[in-house]
């Protein structure tokens, strides 16, 4: 992609009603346009990267045996009623009347309409396990819509609801998809931790995947010596983690045994990802049962898990960026080049496009006349690509390019023969 034909241009100061970094640096750098509080449009650049965060979580679920599908944003009051929810949650679900006075509601979840969508599939135990999701805009009546994409009022999620026989295979599966979390957050480039954390709206307990951050809403207590972490809103009072003191002490009460090792740090973090067993609350409200076999009607177990692409694109600028801008990982990047021409060296830089084009290199290549060098280069750490690459009259006197990594200070000289080959290997 060419910049002087990119649909949108950066802006050199942050907009003034966004205090949230990720907003700043993705309007800023054409990512990204605020229609209002908690509502975004994602431009050419976002898009990108969000399709890449979407084509990774795609994978992960199919590799879990998940089955895309997509379900309707607007929903019939009578759905919602069923379980209760059309009224415990009317602080979070737009509600609203058409023209006929009848009362409708946009999706915030689809636990209700799936359930309800999945009697017409789900009778018998051989038609279990299932495990169906979608990658879908989602509204909700957000009071706090201040963080940029962190924190929106309508939102791209990923949500999968798995259906199972028994509550083992519900465990098993349940296992399966915080594995796939894992992977998904380790191919996004953030470093997310499992914690136990408070069901809400949908059950008693859940896990959560959270991103230490200075700028996170969530507080988190993590154990210094073991692999748990825990949301505030279920950490052990007394500060001790109950993993490893449970394990010390054999399950007993003593507290006579030394507590080295065994504190829970307080952190900030950014909630990445939830998961939660649902058990039979859904499939008893709409009646989805299977026969088992031994010809008994029983409710069939369920579980549903979220996760927010956009928000994870916001958690990826807040944890990797500078003073300068975003640090894209090369997974994720909108492009994994940013080529810069300078000096009016356009007949080699042109060159070198067309054949990055050609071995399917994705490139932003700068090829405006009107830009100073230090504007492009602004421009480049602004947009965070992962590689630089720039081609000016003191390059050629080498018969070489500029390589500069984003993450690094580093600059390297490369033949420009070398250069495809450089960065098809890296």
């Amino acid at each position: 992609m060419r910049l002087s034909q990119l649909f949108t241009k950066t802006l050199r100061e942050a907009p003034a009603d966004e205090m949230a970094l990720n907003a700043q640096y993705l309007i800023r750098g054409g990512f990204i346009s605020k229609v209002m509080s908690g509502v975004y449009e994602y431009l050419p650049l976002g898009w990108r990267v969000l399709n890449k965060i979407n084509k990774i979580i795609r994978e992960e679920m199919d590799a879990i045996d998940g089955q895309e599908l997509y379900m309707s944003v607007l929903q019939d009051k009578e759905t919602w009623t069923t379980t209760g929810r059309w009224d415990s949650a009317k602080e979070v679900m737009y509600q609203f009347k058409d023209n006929s006075g009848k009362d409708f509601g946009l999706g915030w979840t689809h636990e209700e309409p799936l359930t309800k969508v999945a009697r017409h599939f789900i009778g018998s135990y051989r038609d279990l396990p299932k495990a169906v999701y979608q990658i879908q805009t989602k509204f909700r009546n957000e009071p706090r819509a201040k963080s940029g994409l962190l924190r929106g009022r309508e939102f791209l999620m990923k949500d999968l609801y798995s259906f199972h026989a028994t509550e083992r295979d519900l465990d098993e599966y349940y296992e399966k998809v915080a594995e796939a979390y894992k992977n998904i957050f380790r191919r996004t480039g953030v470093k997310a931790i499992r914690t136990l954390a408070s069901g809400g709206l949908f059950s008693k307990f859940s896990d959560e995947f959270q991103v230490l951050s200075d700028v996170g809403e969530d507080t988190v207590f993590i154990c210094q010596n073991c692999d748990y972490a825990s949301n505030a809103e279920v950490a052990e009072k007394n500060g001790i983690c109950p993993k490893c003191f449970s394990k010390d002490l054999g399950q007993t009460d003593s507290t006579d045994s030394p507590q080295v090792d065994k504190k829970m740090k307080e952190e900030k973090s950014i909630e990445v990802g939830n998961i939660f067993k649902l058990g039979s609350k859904f499939s008893t409200a709409f009646e989805l049962n299977y026969i088992d076999e031994k010809g008994q009607s029983q409710p069939v177990m369920m579980a549903s898990y979220g996760i927010g692409p956009s928000r994870l694109m916001a958690t990826v600028v807040e944890t990797n960026n500078d003073f300068n801008g975003i640090i894209w990982p090369e997974s994720i990047a909108p492009y994994k080049a940013h080529l810069i021409v300078l000096d009016d060296k356009k007949e080699e830089s042109e060159k070198l496009y067309r054949d990055m084009m050609r071995e399917n290199i994705e490139v932003l290549y700068d090829d405006r006349e009107d830009k100073t060098a230090g504007e492009k280069f602004a421009d480049a750490d602004l947009i965070g690509c992962p590689i630089r690459i720039v081609i000016s009259r003191k390059t050629l006197e080498k018969n070489s390019a500029e390589i500069k990594k984003r993450n690094e200070k580093e600059l390297n000289l490369v033949k420009l023969s070398d250069v495809i080959p450089a960065l098809l290997d890296n």
